[in-house]
């Protein structure tokens, strides 16, 4: 049903059949991007896997107001800046310097925390931190995609979040060591952070080459970038139905975060592990990403982007009908999640990056990753709100019939443009 990946393939003359070893032998610059982002998960995931349960726990903040930080946490951050920070790499065609710069902000970012001496102050270094993810997300995927035969793109992006999964694996497990042998030394582990952060840039700055002009085509004369976007063919329909699938699909999703916190009061002996709910979840995500874009590419990677969704649906569901739960019922949610993150994240990066052509593939990325950004700040807002009105069961209930909904309207959507 969902041919347009196949489509998009027979334009290309590459509608054969892609093995599995073609499907994992990437360009070495996806392998350096990769790298980049498992240093740089490493960095962040370190300080960021306490943030939900030191917040609520410890600070007492409620669930509206956790909401509110999650969502600039999550969405406002990157919304704000990805989009800007595409259309100046297409312009210019420096997505290389566009992520240095954005991994080098989250990296000093990392030192700052060294003398923030108040919660406002930990959450103003939090959103730069997050300003950085949003600089550098959208050139990063470009640089992905514009290294990569147009049949692979799933498989490419699979191998780039696996490597990217296995930081987000390994910072908590980092923070976790260092906290367990020297209690109460967090500065310890702002600086850990930051010698990770920054061998992370030093890859990137090493190991990544700029993309060659072929490419890219010709920098992006356009003098402005409303002017871009208003005016170019290149927003087709087919572009502006994947964006609307992708941001309504994430309106209707709860934030990692929310999740861990309903884990945790299913399970309270688990609070002192709650950094460790971020490694069980990357390490589905790691290990599934890969054989996700495989599949995702010889199947189609609209099928696996809607069965990710359904699996949400899956966890939301146990969620919902579940009372205080054993040990292997907490790890089988996490797992959950970590293949839901598999089915989408980089399926769907793969989706965007067929749609648009070379030289506009950072700003119709950062199009679509502003979209989604938007819709988890909404997301986080309103799921908090209604966890403080009327508690995580109307909550979820109202998540799972907003999920059903965008699933069926994603089915349609996607199932249009196909034909």
């Amino acid at each position: 049903m969902y041919r347009f990946d196949w489509f998009e393939q027979v334009k290309l003359g590459q509608a054969s059949r892609v093995d599995a070893a073609a499907a994992v032998r990437v360009s070495p610059v996806v392998w350096g991007l990769g790298f980049t982002s498992l240093l740089t998960d490493i960095s962040s995931e370190m300080v960021n896997s306490t943030l939900p349960v030191y917040l609520v726990l410890h600070l007492r903040l409620s669930p509206a107001q956790y909401g509110l930080i999650d969502g600039i946490y999550n969405g406002f951050a990157i919304a704000l800046l990805a989009l800007l920070a595409g259309w100046l790499a297409d312009r210019h065609a420096r997505q290389k310097e566009l992520a240095l710069a954005g991994y080098g902000l989250s990296t000093l970012c990392k030192l700052v925390l060294l003398v923030a001496s108040s919660w406002s102050a930990l959450l103003w270094v939090v959103g730069l931190d997050r300003a950085g993810k949003g600089l550098r997300s959208a050139p990063r995927d470009a640089l992905i995609s514009l290294n990569t035969p147009a049949g692979q793109y799933a498989g490419a992006f699979a191998v780039h979040r696996a490597l990217d999964a296995c930081g987000s694996l390994l910072g908590p497990v980092v923070g976790f060591i260092l906290l367990a042998q020297l209690p109460g030394a967090f500065d310890a582990v702002w600086v850990t952070s930051f010698v990770f952060g920054l061998l992370g840039v030093a890859v990137l700055w090493f190991f990544v080459p700029r993309p060659a002009p072929a490419m890219t085509a010709s920098p992006v004369p356009a003098p402005a970038l409303a002017q871009d976007l208003a005016g170019r063919g290149w927003i087709t329909r087919r572009f502006l139905v994947l964006a609307g699938c992708g941001a309504l699909l994430a309106l209707a999703t709860i934030s990692d975060g929310f999740l861990y916190l309903m884990l945790q009061q299913r399970h309270p002996a688990a609070t002192g592990y709650f950094p460790l709910f971020y490694v069980a979840t990357a390490a589905v995500y790691m290990l599934m990403s890969v054989p996700a874009g495989r599949v995702a590419d010889r199947l189609g990677r609209a099928r696996i982007f809607l069965g990710g969704y359904a699996v949400l649906g899956l966890l939301y569901g146990v969620l919902l009908v579940s009372g205080p739960m054993s040990v292997p019922a907490l790890l089988g949610c996490l797992a959950l999640l970590g293949l839901f993150n598999a089915g989408t994240e980089g399926v769907l990066m793969a989706m965007a990056s067929a749609e648009v052509p070379a030289a506009r593939r950072t700003t119709g990325i950062a199009l679509i990753a502003t979209a989604i950004g938007l819709s988890k700040l909404l997301s986080s807002v309103l799921f908090g709100a209604l966890w403080q009105a009327w508690g995580t069961q109307v909550a979820v209930s109202v998540f799972i019939a907003a999920l059903a909904l965008a699933l069926l309207a994603a089915h349609w959507g996607l199932g249009r443009i196909s034909k």
